[in-house]
């Protein structure tokens, strides 16, 4: 095995893990799915597992991936713009 795919297969396992505890850590109610910690696992977790979905040519596992990507950023997005609303309320007329 080369350096390069012991990399890739240690993303691949990262990624897994990262997803498998945001999915656990949620179902066990010790992080809520509205949580920063949550969407980040989810996160980092479909980005390592799009590398190695992708250089194992599992082009669906691939696009996944992406949506799970796409999902926890809108997430992370939306998280973001909800704090700076709180924090800076618009005076009202």
């Amino acid at each position: 095995m080369t350096t390069l795919e012991i990399i890739i297969e240690t993303i691949g396992w990262a990624g897994s893990a990262a997803v498998i505890a945001a999915y656990a850590l949620n179902s066990y109610q010790k992080i809520k799915s509205d949580s920063l910690v949550f969407q980040l696992l989810n996160l980092t977790g479909g980005i390592f597992l799009i590398v190695y979905t992708n250089y194992k040519e599992a082009f669906a596992s691939t696009v996944i991936n992406v949506v799970w990507v796409v999902v926890a950023v809108s997430a992370l997005a939306r998280m973001i713009i909800s704090r700076k609303a709180s924090s800076n309320p618009s005076v009202k007329s």
